[in-house]
């Protein structure tokens, strides 16, 4: 199915003309000089042809016969390399002697019968050519271990461009050692089968040489005495459309707009539609609801528009009329995995139905007071699961790979979220102390689809509201609620004296183990009380109010431990009380100054 859906959207962006496209047998390499030749073969000059337009000379990425698929063995490319095959010279190869031995037989051997004069100049080129010739002005330092190309002098393609080298580079393909043929799996028909399949690049963390989706490396994957590609036999068409759309779709570019890096996965996507406009609609509202920009006010207002849209079940095409919601998307995850790539997910639908499915995710993630100017995206929601470091930002290495690929799966689908990632962000409130409102909204959003799908015990069947619920009747939100009463009577009390709080130091017992904290925390609190009915009356009256008021509504005694459902919505509990003290009210005055916000918001 994945490959079947590369080898389509190959095809499609082939069909329109897309000039990043390789066409089958061809493959966009980075290119740094031009030799030019003349007909007998001798150096008429060496051109630079990097892009020399930024602040750092480029190579050019050009489409070139595809290159050999190399581990530890000598195997020269047709009519291009790096110098060490085409030159024998290099700064850090020590068989250059042998790869430029085996390039110039590649090429006697597979030229010797052409009648073509630049082919023939080659030829000559390659006969009169030692390593000795390689030096300057002509040929610099530089140049060594770069990419280099042919052209004749006075002509405008290059070499491998020509008519007759794109005959030889077909035959070359169907030699002696041409591969068996069989049933395609991908496109149904008899065709030769790719043996190795040409290398995947641009994928987060994986080898810079290129990985693979299919391959059998070792005796184990193979089966009935079949080898390599025979395994599971697609043809040498379909292995080249699938690789090199795949390239395509992870090139690293300012303007490529259907890859998102998210943790180790290299998230691709790209749709099916009657035209390329509404195809590039299609993918750039999908990219804008899937990472929501933080900086960028017109994608912002965007991206809350296309979800307000949903809500009201009103079609996109109000807002762009090439938006349609049965354009049909694909989104594929990949990871690094050794020489391999592993598939995270793989999710297929329409436009709208995706929509749906992330304005449902930010439904669930909503919570009061607002955390967040735009939608969270999910890169965003994975560094809330990660260790906050004091003087550091926190790092997307850091977070659990297999939490990554869960948890885009449950965004995609609209299925449970993880259960980890609410036991990985309750965790880290414990370890380093950070509520920030964006885990507050992760612990509300994995509670309330869970409710919402039907997953919840007969316990957890209160509603998870999305602001202060002063009727809840669960002993995890009421204990969340008076654990922020209590810190903040102790923060009044004591004001910039206080060197660590009861949630630096009681936070983690008192979500898990009520019973053993809450009692202690309760006679500490009548000593941080009796001091503000001396010093801010008004406060101490509100605070006993709202003790009396959350303690009435608890059992006769303290729970000895909470469940992990039970410490998500203390944490939310927490939140929801800590920031009502600073909601703006018209009839009530705020009881606490600026400097006591403690709650970190993103």
């Amino acid at each position: 199915m994945i490959l079947q859906a590369l080898n389509s959207y190959y095809q499609r962006l082939l069909a329109r003309g897309e000039e990043e496209l390789a066409p089958f047998g061809y493959s966009p390499e980075k290119i740094s000089y031009e030799i030019l030749l003349a007909s007998d073969g001798r150096v008429v000059d060496v051109n630079d042809i990097r892009d020399t337009s930024g602040k750092k000379p480029m190579p050019r990425v050009m489409n070139v016969p595809q290159p050999e698929k190399r581990t530890v063995g000598i195997k020269p490319n047709f009519l291009w390399d790096k110098t060490s095959y085409v030159l024998g010279v290099s700064a850090s190869s020590k068989r250059a002697d042998k790869e430029h031995e085996a390039f110039k037989e590649l090429h006697q051997n597979c030229l010797a019968t052409t009648d073509d004069a630049g082919l023939k100049a080659l030829l000559a080129f390659l006969t009169q050519w030692t390593p000795e010739h390689f030096v300057a002005p002509r040929f610099t330092v530089e140049m060594l271990d770069t990419n280099v190309v042919f052209r004749i002098s006075g002509e405008k393609q290059y070499l491998h461009e020509c008519a007759a080298a794109q005959l030889v580079r077909t035959q070359l393909s169907g030699g002696d050692d041409a591969p068996s043929r069989s049933e395609c799996l991908v496109l149904g028909e008899r065709l030769p089968i790719a043996r190795l399949h040409p290398a995947i690049k641009g994928v987060y963390g994986a080898q810079t040489s290129g990985a693979s989706v299919v391959a059998f490396n070792q005796e184990s994957f193979t089966s009935y005495g079949k080898e390599q590609g025979d395994n599971a036999p697609v043809s040498e068409q379909a292995a080249f459309a699938y690789t090199t759309v795949l390239n395509y779709l992870l090139r690293r570019s300012e303007h490529n707009r259907q890859r998102i890096q998210i943790g180790d996965a290299s998230v691709v996507f790209w749709a099916e539609a009657a035209d390329s406009e509404e195809a590039e609609a299609a993918e750039l509202a999908f990219e804008a609801l899937l990472n929501p920009p933080a900086d960028d006010e017109k994608e912002a207002a965007l991206v809350r528009q296309m979800l307000e849209k949903v809500a009201k079940g009103r079609p996109f095409s109000e807002l762009n009329p090439k938006l349609q919601e049965g354009t049909r998307m694909y989104v594929l995850g990949l990871a690094p995995n050794a020489s391999r790539l592993s598939i995270r997910f793989w999710e297929v639908g329409t436009l709208g139905l995706f929509a749906e499915r992330l304005a449902w995710h930010a439904r669930d993630f909503h919570i009061e007071p607002v955390p967040w100017k735009t939608e969270p995206a999910a890169r965003r929601v994975l560094l809330a699961t990660v260790p906050h470091r004091e003087g550091a930002m926190p790092k997307m290495d850091d977070a659990f790979n297999n939490l990554v690929g869960e948890f885009m799966r449950s965004v995609l689908s609209g299925r449970r979220y993880p259960r980890s990632l609410l036991v990985n962000t309750l965790m880290r409130i414990r370890s380093d102390g950070n509520l920030s409102g964006m885990r507050a909204a992760i612990c509300k959003g994995v509670l309330a689809r869970d409710q919402r799908l039907g997953f919840q015990n007969g316990d957890q069947s209160e509603e998870v509201f999305v602001s202060l619920d002063k009727e809840s009747k669960s002993p995890g939100y009421r204990l969340g609620r008076l654990f922020a009463v209590l810190e903040t009577a102790q923060r009044g009390a004591l004001g910039g004296q206080v060197n660590a709080t009861i949630r630096d130091r009681y936070y983690g017992a008192a979500s898990a183990t009520p019973a053993s904290v809450f009692p202690v925390l309760l006679r500490n609190t009548q000593n941080h009380l009796g001091k503000l009915r001396k010093e801010k009356p008004g406060l101490a009256v509100v605070l006993e109010k709202d003790i009396r008021e959350i303690v009435e509504g608890l059992s006769d005694s303290f729970p000895r431990s909470l469940r992990i459902e039970e410490q998500g919505r203390f944490a939310i509990g927490y939140y929801h009380q800590s920031q009502s003290w600073f909601a703006k009210s018209d009839d009530e005055e705020l009881p606490l100054s600026d400097d006591s916000q403690s709650q970190e918001t993103e």
